[in-house]
C-alpha cells in the first residue's frame, strides 16, 4: 500500500524559509516522478515542482521558479520542497504526489498525500 506523508508545514513569516517533507513508502519509486502541488481556498490545485526519482531531473511551475527547490533523498525515500522567500500568496495546503510521468496537472499522478497547511504572514 503506497503512502505519502507530508510534514513541515506551519506558520511562517514572509521572507523566511520553510522545508516540506514527503515520506514515501509501500513500493519502489525508482521509475516514478514525485511532485508537489498546492491548493488555496477557492482555487484549483496548482503544480509547483516535480523530480524524477531515478535521475533527479526537475521541472518547476512558473510561480515558484527560482524561489522553491525540490530534492530527494533516495536512501530515506523522502522528497523535499525548500521554500525560500515565501509570500502571503503562497498560503495553501501543500500536497505530495507520485506518478509515472513528468506531468504538470493533477491527473498525471496516481498517489497523493493528505496535505500540509502552509500559512505565510505578511
Amino acid at each position: 500500500q503506497v503512502q505519502l506523508v507530508e510534514s513541515g508545514g506551519g506558520l511562517v513569516q514572509a521572507g523566511d524559509s520553510l522545508r516540506l517533507r514527503c515520506a514515501a513508502s509501500g513500493r519502489t519509486f525508482d521509475g516514478y516522478v514525485m511532485a508537489w502541488f498546492r491548493q488555496a481556498p477557492g482555487k484549483e490545485r496548482e503544480f509547483l515542482a516535480a523530480i524524477r526519482w531515478s535521475s533527479g531531473y526537475t521541472n518547476y511551475g512558473d510561480s515558484v521558479k527560482g524561489r522553491f527547490t525540490i530534492s530527494r533523498d533516495n536512501a530515506k525515500n523522502t522528497v523535499f520542497l525548500q521554500m525560500n522567500s515565501p509570500k502571503p500568496e503562497d498560503t495553501a495546503v501543500y500536497y505530495c504526489a507520485a506518478g509515472g510521468d513528468m506531468a504538470i496537472t493533477p491527473w498525471g499522478y496516481d498517489y497523493w498525500g493528505q496535505g500540509t497547511q502552509v500559512t505565510v504572514s505578511s
